[in-house]
């Protein structure tokens, strides 16, 4: 059976995205290699490893490299959550930016909320009773 392991995405500051990803959207610093010969830092952060199941998130720092073209096509990463309401108020306290405040989707039911990264991905927030319906 196959299963999703990660997504990769390239950060310009490692140690300000792990402790994004790490104190404020809630997640664990699952491991960190570094491979000095070809000049790179991977760190795997999520809520569980991915030999439970879980899909994880891969950063990649290139060394030297402090900011990258988001380019147009990625458009978001998405968690679900038991309170999107509760979760967007603890990112804000915690110096996280929601981008999008909690509510249903435009012309539907589905509760949703965008955040954003210190590279500026966009993280979606869904209201876990309804994560896996089509928006709408």
């Amino acid at each position: 059976m196959s299963q999703l392991l990660h997504t990769m995405i390239r950060v310009g500051d490692l140690d300000r995205s792990i402790r994004f990803y790490t104190d404020i959207m809630g997640m664990k610093l699952l491991r960190k290699s570094e491979n000095a010969d070809y000049k790179y830092t991977l760190a795997f952060v999520g809520f569980g490893e991915e030999t439970t199941g879980q899909a994880v998130i891969e950063l990649t720092y290139n060394w030297g490299v402090e900011s990258y073209d988001l380019g147009n096509g990625f458009g978001h990463l998405a968690i679900g959550e038991d309170d999107i309401y509760a979760r967007c108020d603890a990112i804000t306290t915690a110096g996280g930016k929601v981008t999008r405040a909690p509510g249903p989707v435009a012309g539907g039911t589905t509760e949703i909320a965008f955040v954003e990264d210190p590279d500026g991905y966009k993280i979606e927030l869904i209201q876990k009773k309804s994560a896996t319906a089509a928006l709408g």
